[in-house]
């Protein structure tokens, strides 16, 4: 995290901000998800994730950049995986909390203007 005294406060939230707008991406997020149980090349991701490939070699070029995947050459093919356990555990902890407020999220027209009455 970070640790530096110019890093508090504003700084601090504004780099929380930019991970969860990151993983807020609905393409990024499934790009993410595809490589979170072994590690997969472009094509593979693009076959689980129905992405065309430009697409996916974007999201996964953001998430190696900020540090969410490691890549690894093996022969022609770079395999992307998500080595951090704490990426591992957002996403379960994310999943756990839609359990409860999951169908609030679902209606609230503040993220989904589509749901105003």
């Amino acid at each position: 995290m970070l640790t530096s005294a110019r890093h508090q406060g504003e700084t601090r939230d504004a780099v929380i901000t930019a991970l969860f707008k990151g993983l807020a991406d609905r393409s990024r997020l499934s790009v993410l998800r595809a490589c979170l149980n072994e590690p997969r090349c472009v094509s593979e991701i693009t076959e689980v994730t129905a992405l065309s490939q430009p697409n996916v070699s974007g999201h996964l070029a953001c998430l190696w950049d900020c540090g969410l995947v490691e890549r690894e050459q093996r022969g022609r093919r770079t395999y992307y995986s998500v080595p951090e356990p704490r990426v591992r555990a957002l996403l379960a902890a994310a999943e756990d909390l839609l359990v409860e407020v999951g169908d609030r999220v679902y209606v609230c027209s503040r993220y989904h203007p589509e749901h105003q009455t």
